[in-house]
């Protein structure tokens, strides 16, 4: 069951402008990240004057223009028991792990409905999910490598998925192939989370690789709603949903699920069979909604991508995601809403 949960509070505090950003990063769709699950164990929990550091925000407007946001973090709970995980057998390196599980999607009853119709393209040459009419979730670097923005995120697109078809009137076709064209729509603003800058958060920006796209046009679509990330244990079979478009497979909409092997307060990490491309699909999960017969599909998490990860002088890998907080579910939504109102409870 899907519980509800008191959200803290993300407040404006003031904004100013910076300068514009140069967008001369190149674009990594596969990260070298320092802090693996044992480093994740020993970090400290971050104080609230470190949370307010980290969960101010920056925004990219589609002129070039570019303003930092800092924030207070009211009714935070700071759990004392640190990044508790479990511990799991380490894997060797390899993206598909065994088996390669993914499915493509072919169908065009299935690719233009609901839940994968809210997986969307990023021109950038990542994934990332509707969240509402007009806001898309994906991970921050697509967009920016820590230091700058990349090269294709000043004229940032976002490719919403239509069925090619040809002819026109009553002969129309779809075409035999059922691949998805991109219905590209221009992004209006960016928001990232400081904690991603190299310089703020040190070994643990990973935890923090998420941002919200705002489109220049709202959609039509039916979009996906933001759940507050369960730990393992709450979660049927462990398991998890997501759908992207992975290089590997050009052109179409991959779909997998599979089980989390572990978790720290911040990430998940997981053996999907996943290829870059696929890097900012929001993962799911489709729970009971409390006190309702209903079931209900939520975004849990951001799927970050695959890390090498150096573990005592060993390269290990991992499939790493970025669990929805209660804290990253408030920003998130004040994102998308403007105001904390709509925020309180997730």
């Amino acid at each position: 069951t899907w519980h509800l949960k008191k959200i803290p509070q993300i407040v404006r505090e003031r904004t100013f402008s910076l300068d514009s950003p140069k967008f001369e990063a190149k674009t990594k769709l596969e990260l070298n990240s320092v802090c693996g699950i044992e480093c994740q164990r020993k970090l400290p929990v971050p104080s609230l004057s470190d949370l307010k550091n980290l969960l101010s925000y920056e925004t990219v407007f589609e002129n070039g223009t570019r303003t930092l946001t800092e924030v207070n973090v009211l009714g935070a709970v700071l759990d004392p028991a640190g990044n508790t995980t479990t511990r799991r057998p380490s894997r060797k390196k390899r993206q598909i792990y065994g088996t390669d599980s993914r499915f493509s999607i072919y169908d065009k009853r299935f690719m233009t409905n609901f839940p994968f119709n809210t997986a969307v393209k990023i021109s950038t040459g990542c994934s990332g999910i509707l969240v509402s009419p007009k806001h898309v979730l994906t991970a921050a670097h697509c967009l920016h490598n820590g230091k700058d923005y990349v090269k294709g995120s000043k004229r940032l697109r976002v490719g919403l998925m239509k069925t090619k078809s040809r002819g026109s009137g009553r002969k129309r076709k779809e075409t035999s192939d059922g691949m998805p064209s991109f219905q590209w729509t221009r992004v209006k603003s960016t928001h990232i989370p400081k904690g991603w800058f190299k310089g703020v958060s040190g070994n643990i920006a990973l935890d923090y690789d998420y941002a919200v796209l705002e489109l220049k046009r709202p959609h039509k679509r039916k979009y996906m709603e933001l759940g507050i990330s369960p730990t393992i244990k709450m979660m049927p079979g462990s398991m998890i949903h997501f759908s992207g478009f992975d290089n590997d497979r050009s052109g179409q909409l991959v779909y997998r699920f599979c089980s989390i092997s572990d978790e720290s307060n911040d990430l998940f990490y997981q053996y999907c069979d996943a290829e870059p491309g696929s890097t900012g699909s929001g993962i799911y999960l489709r729970l009971k909604e409390p006190n309702k017969k209903k079931w209900k599909r939520k975004i849990i998490a951001v799927y970050s991508g695959h890390q090498w990860v150096d573990i005592n002088g060993e390269q290990q890998d991992y499939n790493v995601a970025v669990r929805i907080t209660p804290l990253k579910y408030a920003q998130i939504c004040f994102w998308i809403h403007g105001n904390d109102e709509n925020c309180t409870q997730g």
